[in-house]
């Protein structure tokens, strides 16, 4: 695998870089090849997925209570049915 060495990162690039590695627990450089596989590889599964994130979690109060209400009766346990 080839290696590539980065000269001149500004301080600000770096910080981020270095913040991200941080809370994610990686490597600085496993940091930097993550974004560079999330920005540039392009994944048909992840765009597909991507490409309907606005259809989830988008249900209102009264469609959740709704949808509740429905599923009511299978919340209900009948003991008689564990006899």
């Amino acid at each position: 695998m080839k290696s590539i060495t980065i000269h001149g990162i500004d301080a600000e690039l770096e910080q981020k870089i270095t913040e991200i590695a941080n809370e994610t627990g990686y490597s600085q450089n496993r940091t930097i090849k993550y974004i560079l596989q999330k920005t540039l590889k392009t994944d048909k599964k992840v765009f597909k997925r991507d490409s309907f994130l606005d259809l989830f979690g988008t249900w209102s109060d009264e469609e959740k209570k709704d949808f509740e209400t429905r599923i009511s009766d299978f919340e209900t346990i009948q003991t008689s049915d564990w006899k």
